[in-house]
């Protein structure tokens, strides 16, 4: 019988653990934005155009230093 009183005020202090974690996210503004998340999805991500074209310059002086190779040794 004392096990299940034992329990029972465990499971009520972690009730009130997490009853207080999500007032204190409440009231911090957790849960303010409510519009972008549901926006969000329809956007497509911008893509960084400074590091694709770095690698398509790399590539280009790879390709352009693989065909000067296969052109000397012809």
């Amino acid at each position: 019988m004392s096990v299940i009183i034992i329990l029972i005020v465990i499971s009520v202090t972690v009730a009130v653990l997490f009853l207080g974690i999500f007032i204190w996210a409440v009231k911090s503004g957790q849960y303010d934005d409510t519009y972008s998340p549901s926006v969000r999805m329809l956007f497509d991500d911008k893509k960084p155009t400074h590091r694709i074209s770095k690698e398509a310059e790399n590539q280009k002086k790879t390709s352009k230093e693989i065909q000067k190779q296969d052109d000397e040794a012809s």
